[in-house]
């Protein structure tokens, strides 16, 4: 009897179906690795939109009158 066929016979009807990471849980671990890629990448897009900020508020504000820390 091959591996698959004795994997068939345990699971039963949960044969499959994507594996949760918790059985209490109702999120796969696909779905945790996606929310994982999403997160990330949106930390990095929060931390370049806080650079390009503070670059403009620091070196191009202070020449069209904004706020400035040398006041």
């Amino acid at each position: 009897m091959g591996e698959a066929k004795r994997r068939k016979e345990k699971l039963g009807e949960d044969y499959g179906k994507a594996e949760r990471i918790l059985p209490w849980v109702p999120i796969t671990k696909n779905q945790s690795e996606a929310f994982m890629r999403w997160t990330t990448r949106g930390a990095w897009l929060g931390i370049g939109f806080m650079i390009v900020f503070w670059l403009t508020l620091r070196f191009i504000g202070p020449g069209f009158g904004w706020w400035s820390v040398v006041d």
